[in-house]
């Protein structure tokens, strides 16, 4: 994952943006959006850049506008990976202090705490690093459904040991997870039985392309929607 691609065209963040709020969940700083009465509940898990990113917290307004209880956990507890502190802090020094391992043990706390709250269905989504914490996830219980969007991190052996319905969103300008990887894991699911998947490789997109979109850039807009609308599809069936 230390690749440019995860480190170009990062987001300007935004504490305040989003039409949700920010509240504790699972002992973390979480951005909330939509109704508690819908007792079906999204955890959106962010790529490198954190819970701030605009597109992050408008995708979950979308979602929680198709009916769902979306939250947005801080996974990186205020530090997410700042670009401009790449000679000071690349990438694999960052991981070292935000490792996937504890993002899993994390968001097992924030099911939890949805669970005492009642919501009886729970799906969670992935991006690059959020995908790896999604797919731990995934191995159990947890969840009821996952998605995996521009995964990294995830391996051919995790995505055997899968047991929700799970859905793949890759691209296939992806240095990280690349189009020959996600076919692997597309056999692999094929050969399992019992576990509902969807596997889908976007054509002409790069890796990050449905957080990373210029809301200026029509075409590239088109194309994150087509993959959040596909996640959304993916918990409608599912998360219930």
């Amino acid at each position: 994952m230390s690749g440019p691609q995860c480190c170009s065209n990062p987001p300007v963040l935004d504490p305040n943006g989003g039409a949700g709020h920010v509240e504790k969940l699972g002992g973390l700083n979480t951005y909330i959006s939509g109704s508690p009465s819908s007792k079906l509940a999204i955890v959106l898990i962010s790529d490198i850049y954190g819970y701030e990113a605009p597109n992050l917290r408008k995708l979950a307004d979308k979602a929680a506008a198709a009916g769902f209880f979306v939250v947005v956990p801080d996974f990186f507890h205020g530090d997410p990976y700042v670009p401009e502190n790449a000679d000071r802090r690349p990438i694999p020094v960052w991981l070292k202090d935000h490792g996937t391992d504890k993002g899993f043990e994390e968001a097992k706390l924030v099911i939890e705490a949805l669970k005492s709250k009642g919501f009886s269905a729970i799906g969670a989504s992935g991006f690059c690093w959020g995908a790896k914490v999604v797919v731990e996830l995934a191995k159990s219980d947890f969840i009821q459904a996952a998605v995996l969007l521009h995964p990294a991190l995830v391996t051919v052996e995790d995505i055997k040991e899968v047991k929700v319905p799970i859905s793949v969103l890759g691209a296939e300008v992806d240095h990280v997870s690349p189009p020959e990887l996600v076919k692997q894991f597309e056999e692999v699911l094929a050969a399992k039985s019992g576990v509902n998947f969807h596997v889908k490789v976007f054509p002409k997109v790069a890796h990050g392309w449905t957080m990373k979109y210029s809301v200026e850039d029509e075409e590239a807009m088109k194309k994150a929607e087509e993959a959040h609308q596909d996640m959304l599809d993916w918990f409608s069936k599912f998360v219930k």
